[in-house]
């Protein structure tokens, strides 16, 4: 039976059409030669590029697509995307398990991931999964790096203000200032190293007198320590209780003399006692000058026995 030519346009057309709705169909996910795949959502805020008939993979495995991606229709819910995606593998897990948006590759695609859950009920066709987005390299580094451009940012600021400030004070004699204490101080610490070196060549010159000297200090630390044991040991708290009473002793004996007690008290008190000592002393003095002055007043003697002659003072004369 030959065709007719219409017939033949037609059957074309039609083959065309239905490839075409089959690609089409391909394009967004959805294979028209396989069995109805079970359908699943989750809710984002941000789909960080997910696009329609991304993979859908399970512990790695592709088990699906994204079918659709639109925006939520809810009004408290203004802004954030749902994210319709099949799965055609009979693999079963709970309504706890995640939806994680991740990157596949370092070219920025992205994929969604199922972290199956299997406690609880199972997840049917139409359930909502969580929805979390996982942080690729590039994400995390700019998080990263975004705080610290801003705080790079404020440090040139802050060093651009102080570098302003150095300008204007380090005007040009504050600057030949600056080089002359500079040059100042590295004379100085030149001198020090000489002093130093100086200092190291005594040292090594005097090393057997500083021996000696310190070992003398031992030795006389030692015998200091001789002697404060032999003061220890000879009771001398006892000593000093001893003198501390003597000493209160003659405190109270020079108490004494001063209120006029006892005969030194009285000797030094007694005005009438020190006038009598006084004119004897006086009379005393008198009679000796009268005994050399004229002997014979005071002594006779003879020889053989004669009477001696009374004195006459008008002999002497």
């Amino acid at each position: 039976m030959k065709l007719s030519r219409e017939l033949k346009t037609g059957v074309i057309a039609i083959v065309i059409i239905a490839v075409f709705i089959w690609g089409y169909n391909f394009l967004k996910g959805q294979n028209l030669f396989n069995k109805s795949p079970r359908t699943y959502f989750a809710e984002y805020n941000n789909v960080q590029g997910l696009n329609t008939a991304s993979p859908v993979t399970i512990n790695g495995l592709q088990v699906g697509k994204v079918v659709d991606i639109k925006f939520n229709n809810a009004v408290n819910k203004q802004g954030q995307l749902i994210v319709e995606f099949g799965i055609e593998n009979d693999f079963q897990f709970s309504k706890q398990s995640i939806a994680k948006i991740y990157s596949a590759s370092l070219m920025g695609g992205k994929s969604l991931a199922i972290v199956p859950s299997y406690e609880g009920e199972n997840a049917v066709s139409g359930d909502f999964l969580t929805g979390q987005i996982e942080s690729d390299l590039f994400s995390t580094v700019t998080e990263t790096l975004n705080p610290l451009q801003s705080k790079l940012e404020s440090v040139i600021v802050n060093a651009d203000s102080l570098m302003l400030g150095l300008n204007q004070v380090l005007d040009k004699n504050t600057r030949a200032n600056l080089k002359s204490t500079i040059s100042n101080l590295n004379t100085t610490v030149s001198n020090f190293k000489k002093s130093s070196e100086s200092l190291d060549q005594i040292l090594v010159s005097n090393k057997m007198k500083l021996d000696n000297s310190l070992e003398n200090v031992e030795t006389i630390t030692n015998n200091f320590s001789k002697i404060s044991d032999s003061l220890a040991n000879a009771n001398l708290g006892f000593t000093i209780k001893k003198l501390q009473s003597t000493i209160t002793n003659f405190d109270n004996i020079l108490a004494e003399v001063d209120q006029g007690e006892g005969s030194i008290g009285k000797l030094l008190k007694d005005e009438g006692l020190y006038n009598n000592l006084e004119n004897a002393s006086k009379e005393m003095e008198e009679l000796l000058r009268e005994m050399k002055l004229h002997p014979k007043r005071f002594v006779h003697f003879s020889l053989f026995g004669k009477k001696a002659k009374e004195y006459n003072p008008e002999q002497e004369n």
